[in-house]
């Protein structure tokens, strides 16, 4: 999976189209990822113990193929595709022509 935590993502298909948020936690064995203030439902709980009831909202996972990785040079969602650097190690890099940053 291209996407890691605390990266900022635009959702790209479904209701919650263009809105932006931060990846809370990453689930890859599902290919999905919980993005905060994206994909919320409503959720009637019953009181239990010391836990009072009521409606609460919570983010469901959304698929990885929903989502583009907004770059933090020209804050444009990108594709990414992954770059060798001088010292062996694999970074993320901008794919755009006019950016070619890389992002971490």
């Amino acid at each position: 999976m291209k996407l890691k935590k605390n990266d900022t993502v635009m959702v790209m298909k479904g209701r919650d189209r263009g809105k932006q948020g931060v990846i809370q936690e990453c689930l890859p064995e599902k290919s999905s990822v919980i993005v905060e203030g994206v994909n919320l439902v409503k959720k009637h709980t019953k009181p239990q113990g010391m836990r009072a009831g009521g409606i609460i909202e919570t983010e469901l996972p959304i698929n990885v193929s929903n989502l583009m990785l907004v770059c933090v040079h020209c804050s444009q969602p990108v594709k990414v595709k992954s770059h060798l650097l001088p010292d062996g190690t694999r970074a993320r890099m901008c794919k755009k022509p006019d950016c070619l940053e890389v992002i971490e």
